[in-house]
């Protein structure tokens, strides 16, 4: 796994993202313009990222139409966003329990902790201001989600936590920088790329560690469940439900987008960085990656 890179002590690690804890941490209610209205001419995020774009479903919707669907995928890939905070928050609790709080390594957990707790909350809050029905996992997914996050660990715990982190963080980084894109939306993935860069490399240098001493078969338990709980954000990443507010079927409208080679690019595209790396600690395969468009 030197291919990985070194991965640095743990206490040094952590030393240095404290200091970028205490350098940039914001706080959602005051740096963001909660009370601003939208724009009704600007779309909620870049527009060849709606799902439905480069279709000949798209080309038959007007600008308003467009706009509106943008607005619904937003909010299902943030319903998305906080369901995946609460349950890595939960995990991430747990292995907290174990660590000896005097150290560095279990202060910046602490202030993570505390970080994706903001975001939650600064999520929720768009989603009040945004409007839409609630979207989410699938009730199902939901329990399963309950349960693994009272039992799961170790390299799954954070393969997981990694893809969640970085698809959202492309997503992000490309929102931030788009200056067609509400202003809110925009401030909101400023301040969670930031924060949530120091996480990410937390997250790498912990399942590096993780797979020390880890057998044959116990890495094969945790790519399982790497695969289910890894590929869920990006499988119901936008509600079939969304496609109703512009007069499009749900089942209609999902069928088109997953055959829509625009959005294909997207969902690798979302996953180049993150999927590659965990494919070279062995984390990677089987046929949900494929099937959540992760990989070829």
């Amino acid at each position: 796994m030197a291919s990985t890179g070194q991965v640095r002590d743990r206490e040094v690690t952590a030393t240095r993202l404290l200091r970028s804890a205490a350098r940039a941490s914001f706080d959602p209610g005051t740096e963001v313009d909660w009370d601003a209205p939208f724009d009704p001419t600007m779309p909620y995020m870049p527009p060849e990222r709606i799902s439905l774009y480069g279709t000949p479903a798209w080309d038959r919707l007007g600008e308003r139409e467009r706009i509106e669907l943008s607005r619904h995928e937003l909010a299902s890939l943030t319903a998305i966003g906080v369901w995946l905070e609460l349950n890595l928050m939960q995990l991430f609790m747990r292995h907290i329990y174990d660590l000896d709080p005097r150290t560095a390594h279990a202060r910046f957990a602490l202030t993570e902790v505390g970080d994706e707790t903001r975001h939650s909350v600064m999520f929720g809050r768009l989603l009040g201001k945004l409007g839409t029905p609630a979207y989410g996992v699938p009730r199902a997914v939901h329990n399963l989600g309950r349960a693994f996050k009272a039992l799961g660990g170790g390299p799954s715990m954070w393969a997981i936590f990694l893809v969640g982190e970085e698809l959202f963080d492309r997503f992000q980084r490309e929102t931030m920088d788009d200056e067609r894109v509400q202003p809110v939306v925009r401030t909101i993935s400023r301040i969670h790329v930031v924060e949530e860069a120091r996480h990410v490399r937390y997250a790498r240098e912990e399942i590096v560690r993780s797979m020390d001493g880890v057998g044959r078969a116990r890495q094969a338990l945790h790519r399982a469940v790497a695969a289910f709980g890894a590929t869920a954000a990006m499988e119901y990443m936008v509600d079939p439900e969304v496609y109703r507010s512009v007069g499009i079927p749900p089942h209609v409208g999902r069928r088109i987008a997953l055959a829509n080679p625009h959005h294909q690019d997207t969902r690798l595209w979302m996953g180049e960085k993150i999927v590659p790396f965990l494919a070279e600690l062995g984390m990677v395969s089987g046929p949900l990656w494929r099937r959540a468009g992760l990989v070829r």
